[in-house]
């Protein structure tokens, strides 16, 4: 006879916690439920399917797009000042978002009313603007001096673009380092510091250029790179690319060259190599120049030459998906 399996004592099965009770963690992370799984196979999939469908481009419709792309998935350290609709409430006295938080808070509000989010997150949903949009709106009415948890985000909550203001400007400021998480250097916890000194030794150094919109320079060990996050439709922007560079004119200048792309939240973002001596300045100007024709081809409707056809499977066949 076939041994009776034991049977698990009443109220201590995973399923048994109320689902309210469990906290958010991270993907990877232990379920808070106690059952040994991990977060996404258990409880976590629970707020996987809060929203069931991906939303391919998630920053569509605010302004600087492509900056809120390059700053989820490219930069480091950067901030960005925020506006919402209908001015800040009371006890707020601004919001900033933010590549990451220490401790990979989602958000913090500062002693000084001061909100961060933090846009580098694990996000609870297939959108992740409304999984932001649900942080900020938790951080707003969180005691000043505490950071905010992640939590569920119901499917019908508001996103971003319900709670930002679409006429603000959206400029980033690329920093060196992490020290913008310091609001008082001499009062920062041990935990805090260790989290910003292993930050900062970890961030690649990036610059965002000036002349053109959305494109980040990097220094890596081996050679530099240029990043730019494009808002075109991706056919008509490979189109254009693939006529560039069978025409010897995707490249930055000497010894630098269009090497492909990649996808992240339904964008394009090509990537060119540059010579470890190529600083950022010294990539001002053949980026602007590389826009103006970029904006000719653009403008063309003519069917791909073979030539043409080749340099395109070339540049897809490079392609990768970031999100």
């Amino acid at each position: 006879m076939a041994k009776k399996r034991p049977q698990k004592k009443a109220g201590t099965r995973a399923s048994a916690v109320a689902d309210a009770d469990i906290p958010v963690v991270g993907a990877r992370e232990p379920c808070p439920c106690g059952s040994g799984r991990r977060y996404k196979a258990c409880h976590g999939r629970a707020a996987a399917q809060a929203v069931t469908e991906l939303v391919q481009r998630p920053f569509e419709g605010l302004p600087g797009e492509c900056d809120w792309v390059a700053l989820r998935e490219l930069v480091p350290a950067a901030t960005a000042e925020l506006s919402l609709k209908g001015g800040l409430p009371s006890g707020v006295s601004s919001v900033t978002l933010a590549t990451v938080l220490p401790m990979a808070w989602p958000a913090l509000h500062r002693d000084n009313g001061a909100v961060l989010l933090g846009l580098q997150n694990d996000t609870a949903s297939g959108d992740i603007s409304r999984d932001l949009a649900d942080v900020l709106a938790r951080a707003l009415e969180t005691e000043p001096g505490n950071p905010v948890a992640a939590e569920r985000v119901p499917a019908d909550g508001p996103r971003l673009q319900d709670l930002l203001d679409p006429d603000a400007a959206f400029t980033p400021v690329v920093h060196d380092g992490f020290e913008f998480w310091l609001e008082d250097a001499s009062n920062t916890s041990t935990e805090v510091a260790a989290s910003l000194e292993r930050a900062n030794e970890a961030a690649i150094p990036t610059v965002r250029l000036s002349g053109v919109e959305a494109a980040y320079w990097c220094e890596t060990p081996e050679k530099n790179h240029l990043r730019w996050v494009m808002p075109h439709p991706e056919e008509k922007l490979l189109d254009a690319l693939s006529r560039l560079h069978a025409a010897g004119a995707s490249s930055l200048g000497d010894n630098t060259r269009l090497v492909g792309s990649f996808r992240a939240h339904g964008l394009l973002v090509p990537v060119w190599d540059l010579p470890t001596g190529m600083s950022a300045e010294q990539t001002e100007k053949p980026a602007a120049a590389f826009a103006e024709r970029l904006g000719d081809a653009l403008a063309s409707d003519a069917p791909l030459t073979a030539e043409e056809r080749r340099a395109r499977g070339g540049l897809t066949n490079r392609q990768v998906t970031l999100s």
